[in-house]
């Protein structure tokens, strides 16, 4: 069983779709990975990827989501108040 390159949450589950795998940590990080590696190529491929930039790769989806939020699509849709954009929330 793998755990989570930024907190040590166990893995709960594996989901394979459409040629993708995809872990879930218990923290609901949710990487993909390549089929078929062994969970040790898996482990040192993700400590690779996240290991000691975890914190930036989490500040910049952070960052991302917040100026969706407050200036992007999301905003829009948040303080519109036509009709329309009310049936999509």
């Amino acid at each position: 069983m793998l755990v989570c390159p930024f907190c040590g949450a166990p893995e709960t589950d594996r989901i394979d779709l459409e040629g993708k795998r995809f872990l879930v940590f218990r923290c609901m990080f949710t990487p993909e990975v390549e089929p078929g590696l062994s969970d040790d190529e898996v482990a040192e491929r993700l400590r690779g990827a996240f290991g000691p930039s975890g914190r930036d790769y989490f500040r910049g989806t952070c960052d991302r989501l917040h100026v969706y939020v407050t200036r992007g699509e999301g905003a829009r849709l948040l303080t519109s108040t036509a009709p329309e954009a009310a049936r999509r929330r």
